[in-house]
């Protein structure tokens, strides 16, 4: 707990209030969101199948599948119409590379994030250390920015053909049973696939976060020197000039000795004479009392 407290004290979270670690705390939140909205993803669908005898007839037929997606792997049983006799069907379709390439996109995404959050609160100073820290930063940002772009699109295409294999009017066309025209097959429930539009949304955010997180990268890299600018890191101010060398008060008085007027000498001297009288330290001429008689 001690330990905990001082990691606590010695930690500098003001950086959280900065676009820089702001945005790193939004990567964290919207990767956890992308994976487990994809990841944890499970669906149903139903059909039904009426024989011309009726006996024969199957109206509750269920097909479960899950993430990573191998359609191919799901199969169920449907009637065959024909003496009681069943076959078993398998879906159409393998999208799990771009299922999987999805998900571990944003597991590696939390991960860094998380990282990188615990690098600007309890190790600013090292990660600014020569701009190494943020140079190394702003190419693995680079990377995940271009990663959640592929990775999304792979996602949300493959999404659109795990639509189409569960679709129930296209999966009633694998039942053989389906064919005849005295049979009936119609579809009972269609999948929820509500939670996977989502998990496509929220990969497009983190393709934003990402990139708009690249200026502020940028920024602490010291490469806008190179460009005419002077590199001041996002949190630390820029120093007061030097009030007593430039145009402070170490500039001289335009209005000193050039205007008429009083001008004290501050360097007289001042005191009482032995006789009590008050001596203020002007030259003048003693008077002379002959002169006067």
């Amino acid at each position: 707990m001690d330990v905990a407290n001082q990691l606590v004290a010695q930690g500098q979270f003001t950086i959280i209030k900065q676009p820089l670690g702001f945005i790193k705390v939004l990567q964290w939140i919207f990767a956890i969101f992308a994976f487990s909205t994809c990841g944890s993803y499970s669906g149903m669908l139903k059909m039904s199948v009426e024989c011309k005898n009726r006996s024969e007839s199957d109206l509750g037929i269920e097909v479960e599948f899950e993430y990573p997606f191998r359609l191919h792997q799901v199969y169920f049983d449907a009637p065959t119409c024909k003496g009681g006799n069943r076959e078993r069907l398998f879906l159409v379709g393998d999208y799990s590379s771009s299922a999987e390439f999805f998900v571990t996109i944003a597991v590696f995404s939390f991960l860094y994030s998380m990282a990188a959050l615990a690098a600007y609160c309890f190790m600013l100073e090292k990660y600014r250390e020569n701009n190494k820290g943020p140079r190394v930063d702003l190419i693995v940002t680079a990377v995940f920015a271009f990663m959640w772009l592929v990775s999304s699109c792979a996602w949300a295409k493959g999404l659109s053909d795990v639509k189409t294999a569960t679709d129930p009017e296209r999966v009633i066309t694998l039942i053989d049973a389906c064919e005849e025209r005295e049979n009936t097959c119609k579809e009972v429930y269609d999948p929820k696939v509500s939670g996977l539009n989502t998990s496509v949304a929220f990969g497009f955010i983190n393709l934003i976060l990402w990139v708009g997180n690249l200026w502020f990268v940028f920024k602490e890299t010291g490469w806008m020197a190179l460009f005419g600018g002077a590199h001041v890191p996002s949190q630390e101010k820029q120093p007061a000039p030097d009030s007593f060398g430039q145009g402070g008060y170490g500039q001289q008085d335009p209005y000193a000795g050039t205007q008429g007027g009083y001008q004290p000498e501050y360097g007289q001297q001042g005191g009482y004479n032995e006789d009590g009288g008050y001596n203020q330290g002007y030259e003048q001429q003693p008077t002379s009392y002959s002169n006067q008689m």
